[in-house]
């Protein structure tokens, strides 16, 4: 057995990860990867809905590459992201072009829809900044058991949307930064109280990025999605462990809304 190595920002564990293209209702092609534990099948499904993409969000930000790079292998969960409509990334880009949350309906749709076709397991949605918009938004499907906002702004989504997730029952969590640029914990609080079942987590420290928090998120991830695994996750990995090359993405951590330039210090660990 190989020695434990510590698992970093750009370790990637082993899984079994696939391209692939999701097909929208109104005919675009979106770039997207499928990763499912390597010799196991998966206990649960995360579809990751990505920050703005008009202000670098990607399906390769930060939380979402890690949840690919360890989730599989450290919690048995598939993770499927995908660069929504005209959206870029080292994957490719997809068809299509940004459209303010509105063509984004498809989008959701057609993920959702293939992760029902390749029969994946328990599916959440767990959306990002903008992602937590159209996870609100367009998630309500009869095959999502339930969704996991990080850092939602509530910007384009709106009190019916929240009204609706009421009605429906199904489980809805907030990470909730503390010193989020758009929604802090005691006003998210407030604004979900809308949803008897959402439990909003305020996370002392943390700002809308995530940078330096990933993983207390991924924590809190697989713990819903799997309540089986023991969280903390492993920090260390005895098997064999590759190291992505990240350099693309340097100085692409920004996924906000206003033209908001990275803070000292806010560069991925």
């Amino acid at each position: 057995m190989k020695d434990a190595q510590v698992i970093r920002g750009n370790s990637v564990l082993p899984a079994r990860r696939t391209p692939i293209t999701l097909h929208t209702a109104d005919g675009l092609n979106l770039v997207g990867e499928l990763a499912l534990p390597l010799e196991r099948e998966p206990v649960a499904t995360m579809v990751c809905l990505h920050p703005l993409p008009t202000h670098g969000g990607m399906m390769d930000s930060h939380l979402f590459r890690k949840a690919s790079y360890r989730l599989p292998a450290l919690a048995d969960i598939a993770v499927l992201r995908f660069n929504t409509r005209g959206t870029t990334s080292v994957q490719g880009t997809s068809g299509g072009a940004f459209d303010e949350a509105q063509g984004e309906r498809y989008d959701v749709a057609a993920a959702i829809e293939l992760a029902d076709f390749e029969d994946l397991p328990d599916i959440w949605l767990v959306g990002w900044s903008f992602g937590t918009d159209l996870a609100l938004k367009y998630g309500l499907d009869a095959e999502v058991r339930g969704a996991i906002l990080l850092s939602p702004p509530l910007r384009y989504s709106d009190d019916a949307d929240l009204d609706a997730w009421a009605q429906s029952g199904k489980p809805l969590v907030a990470l909730v930064p503390e010193h989020d640029d758009y929604l802090r914990p005691a006003e998210a609080a407030e604004r979900f109280s809308r949803v008897p079942q959402a439990e909003v987590i305020g996370v002392d420290g943390a700002k809308h990025l995530w940078v330096g928090d990933s993983e207390r998120v991924l924590d809190e991830v697989a713990s819903r999605l799997n309540p089986r695994v023991s969280v903390p996750l492993p920090r260390q990995w005895s098997g064999d462990m590759q190291q992505a090359d990240a350099s693309a993405y340097r100085d692409q951590t920004v996924a906000a809304f206003e033209s908001v330039g990275p803070q000292p210090g806010d560069q991925e660990a």
